[in-house]
């Protein structure tokens, strides 16, 4: 701004000498032009240059609890920072988009229940069949070592001390004291949502493997007794 004053000043000023002396008429139009014409291009030329100068501009976000700053662009869309969410697991479906192993044709089978992944593996030897979420004891109350399918199994039961209960069980430990079965239930026969969350994300029992219904299920009509069980 105070450019511009500068140079309006110095025209004018050009201007009323030019009005006061006597100059041929040829050379006072030359003189007018040079005194008038160059300072306003001149003035042209900076005002464009501050006008055209681009401004980087940036915006600032909050996700959760992280600050993002990004650089925004009429080109480019802002980024937003990605959160780490965890996978819903539905209890209520088998583990796996796949059907279950056809165990007629998988003669050494065995189930790894992996207590740090709070999964259950179904495999031939070495080779892992099928994948399952499990939710295990709290408090490290599920036995680590190896066992094998025991002949008590049935379709629900009820502890009136822990008050709850499950559907689909198979005994691995102790005849019935510990055991595969689906996530919990109450005294109603219903499932427990809470703790259905559980499953595949952390311990929620009191030493037996919870599974999803289907996968219980499974485990209850196929796994022949005295398939061998590894808890580590």
């Amino acid at each position: 701004m105070k450019t511009l004053t500068h140079f309006w000043d110095r025209i004018v000023s050009t201007v009323r000498f030019l009005r006061s002396h006597h100059f041929k008429p040829k050379f006072r139009k030359q003189l007018f032009f040079f005194a008038v014409l160059v300072p306003v291009c001149l003035v042209t030329i900076i005002t464009g240059q501050q006008v055209e100068k681009p401004v980087p501009a940036a915006t600032i976000f909050r996700t959760g609890t992280t600050l993002a700053k990004v650089n925004q662009s009429s080109h480019q869309p802002t980024s937003k920072v990605a959160l780490n969410v965890t996978k819903k697991i539905d209890w209520q479906a088998p583990s796996e988009n796949q059907p279950y192993p056809d165990l007629t044709q998988h003669p050494n089978l065995s189930l790894l229940v992996s207590l740090n992944k709070q999964r259950v593996f179904v495999k031939d030897g070495a080779k892992t069949l099928y994948t399952m979420y499990a939710s295990t004891g709290i408090d490290d109350s599920t036995p680590r070592g190896h066992f094998k399918i025991q002949s008590e199994r049935g379709y629900d039961f009820f502890n009136p001390e822990e008050q709850m209960g499950a559907h689909y069980y198979t005994s691995f430990y102790l005849h019935g004291t510990y055991l595969f079965h689906t996530v919990p239930t109450d005294i109603n026969g219903q499932y427990i949502e809470t703790e259905a969350a559980k499953l595949g994300q952390k311990p929620g029992s009191h030493g037996c493997v919870r599974l999803s219904i289907p996968d219980a299920k499974w485990i209850f009509e196929t796994v022949p007794t005295g398939t061998p069980v590894v808890i580590e």
